[in-house]
């Protein structure tokens, strides 16, 4: 662990000077934040009406979410529905954030040339890849804590209903927060390792790369348009989904980072 957390420091003091990556693991947590709290400001003045028409469209599933409004007031339980539809807005943060990082720090290796000196002193390739994992996934797990405790904070006071922010807690946006997205963190570092060792520029593999946010945003759409159902189902099988995947996925990433045709392979 020791040569694994030296590897982590060495990361962030390389990739955190480009200012590109500095902005986007501090940027895009504070704008999605800014964007659930104005959203959450300016549903204050609808009474509930809101909550209950959509109730009563949603015909069937008109219990379910009775239930998850349970405890609030009318005016709350309108909030609650409005923010439940941007939990996947926050599943973006550890989506990209990781990604930017990896695709930075493996290419940059690449650029700089300094790949070679760092196989020669003794660290394993599992202790290669899974400090360059850790440096790029943590960053994407704390920016999206602490954009997620903003949040709370902020609906502690936008909210009509003193339930409310309680309610943030509830099993879906658990699971959401501090669940799926560190797994999500973890298969945008994999996929991220998997397309960086083809490419030479950073530019190129973190735009591919990012081709990963594609199905959030894709949960995030299908939520608004009513075609995809965001519950503590949904969540548990997109969690056992992910850790399928990230099990996968950490296993092709070392397979194709060969250690041995490294250094002709990346030239």
């Amino acid at each position: 662990m020791t040569k694994i957390w030296a590897m982590v420091r060495k990361e962030w003091g390389e990739v955190f000077r480009h200012k590109m990556v500095l902005f986007s693991t501090l940027f895009m947590p504070l704008m999605l934040t800014a964007i659930t709290l104005v959203t959450l400001y300016f549903s204050r003045g609808d009474g509930g009406a809101g909550a209950m028409n959509e109730l009563k469209e949603l015909g069937d599933m008109a219990a379910q979410f009775a239930a998850v409004c349970e405890g609030l007031t009318p005016a709350g339980c309108n909030q609650f529905i409005i923010l439940q539809q941007f939990l996947a807005l926050f599943l973006l943060v550890p989506s990209i954030i990781p990604v930017t990082i990896a695709s930075y720090s493996i290419v940059g290796e690449k650029s700089a040339r300094t790949l070679e000196p760092l196989l020669a002193t003794p660290i394993t390739t599992t202790q290669l890849l899974g400090g360059k994992a850790l440096a790029a996934a943590i960053p994407g797990v704390l920016a999206t804590l602490l954009g997620f405790g903003i949040f709370v904070i902020g609906a502690v006071f936008l909210s009509v209903d003193p339930v409310l922010p309680a309610k943030l807690f509830s099993p879906i946006w658990v699971l959401g927060i501090f669940t799926v997205g560190p797994l999500l963190a973890i298969a945008g570092v994999s996929l991220a390792v998997m397309i960086s060792s083809r490419m030479n520029d950073p530019r190129a593999a973190e735009q591919t790369s990012v081709l990963f946010m594609m199905p959030v945003l894709a949960v995030f759409f299908g939520q608004i348009t009513g075609a995809v159902t965001v519950n503590t189902d949904f969540m548990l099988l997109l969690t056992a989904i992910l850790v399928l995947a990230d099990t996968l996925l950490l296993f092709f990433a070392t397979q194709i980072f060969e250690r041995e045709n490294i250094l002709t392979r990346w030239k």
